[in-house]
């Protein structure tokens, strides 16, 4: 059975939920984590996924790619790419297999590779789906991803790429914020109002950017009436601020500057990040590192006070993205009913006291701060799954940028585009246009038409279609062409069906007045009271009069039209190359597993056989055979710690059971001994109890005797 799981794709951290009939999991991952590391490293043998590249990134920093939210979809291009290279340790390349796009060069198989934003993000997609296969034990097929809200066509076409080329079914890509308010009015609904929406604002501060948006929330519905971000605030932001201070602090003081070296710097990032995490709950908080850099150890202290004059200026941007969102959604902040904040930099006290200001209400952190957008989306995805029922539950989204749809201009045309989706319109949304043709077919584009709106950097172009088999009629300049346009559940604009029509005359049933009816039947009855009973001639008379028609001239579906596509998915080839490349990669990560398994597997019989033969098999061995055998365990245990250190699967395999050959023999030895043993147990305490049984029936015998001799007695005195 499939199991509809929604992942909340972090920059620093994923969170996983699966929706099953008794209600919404958070899926945990092999190391009983609640959240799983976004991080996808590479190795000599294989990739490092999740939890393993968090284990290795240290060691393995220049191979270990991280922030994969921040470069999907991103042209190389883009202003943000130089704001970004900086929070990577592996170079970053224009990418020759995505188009321009970004990618990354690492390592791997002790040779030079290069990935692009999408592979990378599919590598650890993959991870995700074996952790929920593993955790759940069903078939992971339908996935809802969350991305943030200022994502554009081409960054939603990238991470459903990725979703495909780990096997996924991509049924929806939904706004984070969206997710979060979604799982909010389900899960909170007996708090909700039937009839009156409840204006709630959904506040994020996650690891690299900052959302807010403005909901209308009842029972059974929601909407979202505004939106607004921040990209460049977060607590990726706070921990560089923090890790930049000490590192001036430490050129000063111990005379090193770890940003000249990746590793260090990156030991004082994790210490910046664990120190801001105790200034939460703490007014000072101490840092110490080991032989940092040139076996120097650092040691420093920060304060609350100090940490907040440090990232001040990042403060003072808080109230701009509130102040955007209740804008857009025409709300002052003294109509809103709650404030809801999630997020985990949402915890930094300073933080916390910024957005109450804004808002100038108190705060509620009634869904949990980590893991609401993910069960908001494994609820959505339930909702398209046949195998789970879910409560209705309506829910349209904001849509951040206005869209026009082009065409080139033909005679006696005055416009050649329709803005079609505004800024500010909900979605899913149709809408239909008709266009007079000529034939045989004509292009559409779809763009961003408002500038102002867009990040900077971002492309206008969207999309492009052409429109195929177009035919006027013979005596017809040109023909009507319907297009059903589409901003569909994912936030993809598309053009879902056209059609030609013309103009045909058809006939058309005329319905009778129901005055003309009334007078036929008082005539009918006229005539049947002057007939008297010539009831042949009455049903002559009543016959219904003959249907009247007539001619109109209406709109009538002709042709199907063809629809070529070209956007920023990627072409079906590439896809599909993509996918056998991770396919290729999860066998060779597997059989690394598998080999390292026999390995562990070899070297725990051999610690383990020759223990028990100084002990449980000592009486079992001739002095011969444990000769023979100790001589093949340290063999063994020589060629394992030498030539055998990296070796193939199949010959921990043959060294396992040329040991077992003989270790068996004993063992079952052994395990004879031991079921004689437990078989005479089981007669001698057979015998017991049937030596107990004889003596309690003995005893019934008595008891029973005497019982008649004081029954005589008493007969007898009678």
């Amino acid at each position: 059975m499939s199991v509809p799981f929604g992942v909340d794709l972090g920059n620093y951290s994923t969170v996983i939920a699966c929706a099953k009939n008794r209600g919404i999991d958070i899926v945990v991952n092999e190391v009983s984590n609640r959240s799983t590391p976004s991080l996808v490293g590479f190795g000599p043998k294989s990739r490092y996924l999740g939890e393993s590249a968090k284990n290795q990134q240290t060691s393995n920093i220049k191979n270990t790619v991280e922030n994969l939210k921040r470069i999907v979809g991103l042209p190389h291009n883009h202003p943000d790419y130089q704001i970004e290279e900086k929070y990577f340790t592996v170079p970053l390349v224009k990418s020759k297999q995505s188009h321009g796009g970004v990618g990354a060069k690492v390592k791997y198989l002790n040779k030079d590779h290069e990935f692009s934003a999408t592979q990378l993000l599919a590598m650890y997609l993959s991870k995700i789906k074996d952790t929920a296969h593993k955790e759940t034990k069903g078939n992971i097929t339908d996935i809802c991803l969350s991305v943030p809200g200022w994502y554009t066509e081409k960054q939603r076409r990238a991470a459903a790429d990725a979703c495909r080329i780990a096997n996924l079914n991509p049924v929806r890509i939904v706004n984070e914020m969206t997710a979060a308010a979604v799982g909010y009015g389900v899960f909170k609904a007996a708090e909700l109002p039937e009839d009156e929406y409840k204006k709630v604002a959904f506040v994020d501060v996650g690891h690299s950017s900052y959302q807010v948006s403005i909901a209308a929330v009842k029972r059974g519905e929601l909407k979202i009436l505004g939106a607004a971000f921040d990209k460049h605030f977060g607590g990726r932001n706070f921990d560089y601020a923090i890790a930049e201070h000490f590192a001036e602090e430490f050129k000063t003081k111990y005379k090193i500057d770890v940003r000249e070296n990746p590793k260090a710097f990156y030991r004082v990032l994790t210490a910046a990040e664990k120190l801001k995490k105790v200034l939460s709950a703490n007014t000072q908080a101490p840092l110490n590192i080991e032989s940092v850099m040139n076996d120097v150890d650092v040691s420093s202290s920060l304060t609350r006070e100090e940490l907040e004059q440090l990232v001040q200026p990042l403060l003072e941007k808080l109230h701009v993205p509130v102040e955007s969102a209740l804008k857009e959604a025409g709300l002052k902040a003294s109509d809103l009913d709650s404030i809801e904040v999630i997020g985990g930099s949402s915890r930094i006290p300073a933080v916390k006291d910024a957005i109450s200001k804004v808002f100038g209400k108190p705060l509620s952190f009634t869904l949990n701060q980590d893991e609401a957008i993910a069960k908001g989306n494994a609820y959505i995805c339930a909702c398209h799954s046949p195998t789970v029922r879910v409560r209705p539950f309506k829910f349209e989204d904001y849509n951040q940028y206005t869209v026009s749809y082009f065409w080139d201009k033909e005679d006696n045309e005055d416009e050649d585009h329709l803005e079609v989706f505004p800024k500010g319109g909900l979605f899913p949304c149709t809408k239909i246009i008709t266009l007079y043709r000529k034939g045989p077919s004509f292009d559409v584009e779809a763009k961003y038409t408002k500038h102002k709106e867009l990040p900077k950097g971002t492309e206008h172009n969207i999309a492009k279609w052409k429109i195929g088999n177009v035919n006027p009629g013979a005596n017809e300049p040109s023909i009507a062409v319907k297009l059903k346009l589409r901003n569909d559940p994912s936030g993809f604009y598309t053009i879902e069906s056209a059609h030609t029509v013309e103009e045909q005359i058809v006939k058309e049933l005329i319905e009778p007045t129901p005055k003309a009816k009334d007078e036929g039947e008082d005539k009918a009855k006229g005539d049947g009271e002057s007939k008297g009973e010539g009831e042949g001639e009455d049903e002559d008379n009543d016959e219904d009069e003959e249907p009247q028609y007539r001619e109109v001239k209406k709109l009538v579906k002709k042709d199907e039209c063809t629809i070529d596509v070209q956007c920023a998915a990627l072409p079906e080839p590439q896809l599909q190359k993509y996918i056998e490349e991770e396919a290729q990669m999860i066998m060779e990560d597997k059989l690394v597993a598998d080999t390292e398994e026999r390995k562990n597997q070899l070297e725990e019989y051999i610690y383990e056989l020759r223990g028990k033969l100084d002990d449980q098999y000592k009486e079992f061995a001739s002095p011969q055979e444990v000769e023979k055998l100790n001589g093949l365990l340290e063999k063994a245990e020589d060629w394992l710690y030498g030539d055998g250190e990296d070796s193939s699967k199949a010959r921990y395999i043959a060294k396992y059971e040329e040991l077992a050959s003989i270790g068996n023999v004993i063992r079952g030895r052994y395990l004879a001994k031991e079921q004689e043993k437990k078989e005479q147990y089981r007669q001698k305490q057979e015998a017991k109890q049937a030596e107990a049984m004889a003596e309690k029936m003995a005893e019934n015998r008595k008891n029973t005797k005497s019982e008649d001799k004081d029954a005589e007695g008493d007969t007898k005195m009678k």
